[in-house]
Formats: structure tokens, sequence, C-alpha cells
């Protein structure tokens, strides 16, 4: 376990250092393999930051952007993942359209689920057991410690080999696509940004609690990835840690 843990002051600060933090990553993976890759998770505290990389001159063009999970549902839907990069990052960033690897959620989520993980295998040239290596996957956090769509009690939290994976979330009533453990594992760097006093009990978990990922997913990523930057404002550390 290798944990860099930014606490800061309010969410606008941990926003900006988030997004600076990300953007180095990027940069260094193009000077270093001339292109690189990056999977963004969605919800509402993401656009912040999608708004800061947008305003950064990155080399978008030779930047691929995945996503670490979707709704399913179609891409102008309120709900998707996709529509909120496109309204908050992609349009402003002029990102290629070759360079947008979405998860089509308007289809049915076993063949939704199928697609995403053929395009994963296409664009990085897998083979049969391989892994796909992100640059950078950036994650958020839930209050009851999810992360992707990996809920508490998810089964597939344990699952090692398989890229992508259809779920249906009982809590929410709806079905999902996320990339799998092993995929976020696999990552060169993992980001976790997250804020609100909401979330002060899943950092705690995190912390110090008994390592459980069944109950608290994200202790998977926390525990096992050699590469892991978290950062969270004041309320969301407001446990004491």
């Amino acid at each position: 376990m290798s944990v860099a843990w930014h606490s800061l002051p309010d969410r606008n600060a941990a926003t900006h250092a988030a997004a600076g933090f990300l953007m180095e990553r990027l940069v260094e993976a193009v000077a270093a393999r001339g292109q690189a890759t990056l999977a963004i998770s969605g919800g509402s505290l993401p656009r912040a930051l999608f708004n800061h990389l947008a305003t950064d001159p990155l080399p978008w063009d030779r930047i691929h952007l995945f996503w670490v999970d979707e709704r399913c549902v179609p891409p102008d839907h309120a709900d998707s993942n996709y529509r909120l990069a496109r309204e908050s990052l992609l349009a402003s960033a002029a990102i290629p359209e070759a360079n947008i690897h979405r998860v089509h959620g308007e289809l049915a989520p076993d063949e939704g689920a199928a697609r995403y993980a053929e395009d994963l295998s296409g664009f990085f040239h897998l083979g049969a057991g391989a892994l796909p290596v992100f640059d950078v996957i950036h994650l958020g956090l839930g209050p009851d410690c999810h992360m992707a769509s990996l809920f508490p009690g998810e089964p597939l939290i344990h699952d090692r080999a398989g890229l992508a994976a259809a779920v249906y979330v009982e809590k929410m009533k709806s079905w999902r696509v996320t990339l799998l453990p092993g995929v976020l594992l696999a990552a060169r760097q993992v980001l976790f940004f997250t804020a609100g006093a909401e979330k002060a009990g899943a950092v705690q978990a995190l912390r110090s609690g008994a390592f459980d990922p069944i109950q608290f997913p994200a202790q998977l990523v926390i525990e096992e990835h050699p590469a892991v930057a978290f950062f969270l404002d004041g309320p969301a550390g407001s446990s004491g840690t």
C-alpha cells in the first residue's frame, strides 16, 4: 500500500490540487509513451474537476479518454456520465472524437459491458488474460465506500481477471456498466477525489477500518494498489483523520 493523502481546507482547493496532480501525470505519460490514457468517474462532484481540466492546454490530441463506469441510459440522459463529461470537458477541451471511448449505456447492460470490454481489448491490444494499463484512473468515493459501480456486497469485488461487467445496483434500482477490480489495480496511478461531510465516515473506514472490501469496496484499491493519491476537503476529513 502506498497512499498519498492530500487534505485541503475546502472543496475549491481540493479540486484545484486534484486537477493539477492529474494533469501532471497525463503530461508525464505523453512525454514517456507518446500518448496518455485516462478513465474518469461520474457523479456530481467531478464537474468542477472537469472544468479545471478543460481550461488547461493539455495535449488532448494525444490523450485517450475512457469511463470507469456508466449508467445504462442513453448518452443524452440526465444521469449519463458521458453527458456530464461532454458538458463540462469534451467540448471545451476540443478532444478529438477518435480519442473518446464511451460506454454505450443505451445498449442492454450485458451487451454494453461486452462491447466496452471489446473496445478496451482492441485499443490496448490485449492478449488472452491481459489487463489494460491506464496511465490514470480517477475514482470517486461514495458515503458507503463504493468506488466505480462496485457497491457493498457486490461479488464482482473479487474479480481480478475481467475487464468490465454489468451490475445491478439494488439501492439505486438501476443497471450500470463498470470496470472491474483487476483493471483498477493495474493502472499506473489511481486518483481519488472526494469532498463533503457525508464522506467523512467512508474516509475513516479507508484510513483506519478493518480490511473488509466486500463491506468497504474502496479499501481494495487503498490497500493493494502501489500508487494512490487521495484528495479530500476539510469536511470529508473531519472524522479526525
